[in-house]
This record gives C-alpha cells, structure tokens and sequence, in this order.
C-alpha cells in the first residue's frame, strides 16, 4: 500500500479536528444534552477568555507547567542514575528491587495528601508526586538497556585497555540512549498526571485547582478548559522530548527511532 505524503497527512489530520470541533460544538444541542453537562465549543472558548481575564489562568498554567517541568526532570533524572546503578550491578539490583517495586505498587494518589500533610499547600507535594510517577518508567527502560549491551563490545574495550568509565561512557551509555528516551516520552505524560493529582488533592493554584474549583462551582466549561490545558502542557512536554530525541540520535534512521 502507498504511504501517504507529509501534506497528505497533515490535511487528513486538520479534517479530523475540524470535525470534532464541529461534534463538539453542535453534537450536545442535536441531541439534546444541557450545558452544564456538556457545553458547546463555542461557550467552552468563552468560558476560557473568561478565565484569562477573571480567573489569572496564565498564572495557573505557569504554576502547573513548572510542577511538570520540575518534576519530570528530577524524576527522569533520578531514574537514569538508579537504572545505571542497577543494571551495572545485578547484586544492587537483587537488594534493591523488592523496595523499589513496592514504591511503585503503592498508588500515587495515596501519598499525595501524606506530602500536603508534610509540606502543606505548596508546589513541592506535587512535584514530588510527579517525580514518584515519572521515576518508574525510565528507570527500567535504563535498566534493560544497560542489561541487553552487546558483551562483544564491551570486551572489545576491554581489550583495548579500556577502563570501567570508559566502557560505560563508549559502550553502554551510547547504546542506552534510544531505549532512554522511550522512557522519557512516557514520563513526559505521566508527569503531567501526577502533578494533576497532587493539585487535585491539595492545591491552591493550578489547573488541577482549577478542575475542582470548576466542579465545586458547577462549571463544566471550566473543566473543560482546565483539561484543555492540561492537554496543552502534556503535548509541549512530549514534543520537546521527540525534538531533543531527534537532536541526540540524529545518526539513528528514523524508522528505527519510530518518532511521531
């Protein structure tokens, strides 16, 4: 079958969005839904220049945008760190794993009103529910990674006289990297879950504040535009991780990246 173009793609992209916007907007009166169960496209985008000129939505985005960008980086980062760790040392990882995996068992939300208890009605619960959330996915996929490294190189190096950091820094970080940052784009999602809940469950500002304050208000448009922009956020934080992805395996054939 012949792949379509670029162009072609990116029309029958814009249809399917004009066709939602269309659902979305005349769908809830054709059949009959009220507002304040699902209002139309056009009183959704009132509600939300409302929201920016009432509401300070722009500071409520910045706050939410800045839990998942400190959340996600610490989280990816401590989970690179540990996944090297225990991929370089199967007895570390023996040890470790059970309290490790029981960390990941215990749902998130759960801790959430624990932090909010400890740091009160701050940024840092949710950021650090968000690190809890993103730690998991890019620990393992560097873990695996570490793990699945072609002993022949690594005795190549060897061979040559190679140190320890050497190997790691030629051998085994290089051929991480691609199963790092399929890491990275699911965290990149799953920071934006975890700050919504911490915000859900003990935040003052925020679109996660937002969406309770919308509902406790009996706002479904203003639910909307919370989700919407919690969308928003999701798809900038997974595009900058595809663009530096594109950026640091330039040399790898993009089929074998599987880049959206």
């Amino acid at each position: 079958m012949k792949s379509l173009s670029k162009t072609q793609l990116t029309v029958g992209s814009f249809a399917l969005l004009l066709i939602f916007a269309a659902v979305w907007q005349w769908g809830p009166t054709a059949l009959g839904v009220p507002e304040f169960v699902l209002p139309k496209l056009s009183s959704t985008v009132v509600e939300g220049v409302r929201m920016f000129q009432v509401e300070n939505l722009w500071l409520h985005i910045g706050v939410t945008a800045l839990e998942v960008i400190a959340g996600f980086v610490i989280g990816s980062a401590l989970g690179v760190m540990i996944g090297v760790i225990l991929g370089l040392s199967p007895s570390t990882e023996a040890m470790l794993s059970p309290y490790i995996l029981a960390l990941q068992i215990a749902p998130k939300v759960a801790f959430a009103p624990l932090f909010v208890m400890w740091m009160g009605y701050t940024i840092y619960p949710k950021i650090l529910v968000a690190v809890l959330i993103v730690f998991f996915p890019v620990m393992i996929n560097v873990l695996g990674a570490v793990r699945a490294v072609d002993p022949d190189m690594v005795n190549l190096v060897r061979a040559l006289c190679g140190r320890r950091w050497q190997i790691f820094r030629f051998v085994e970080f290089p051929s991480a990297m691609q199963a790092l940052f399929a890491g990275l784009r699911i965290a990149s999602t799953l920071a934006v879950i975890g700050v919504t809940v911490g915000e859900l469950v003990g935040g003052d500002r925020g679109l996660g504040y937002l969406l309770v304050y919308g509902e406790g208000q009996g706002n479904t448009a203003m639910v909307f535009v919370s989700i919407a922009g919690l969308t928003v956020i999701g798809i900038a934080a997974y595009a900058a991780v595809v663009w530096l992805e594109r950026r640091a395996l330039h040399y790898v054939p993009r089929a074998a990246m599987n880049i959206a």
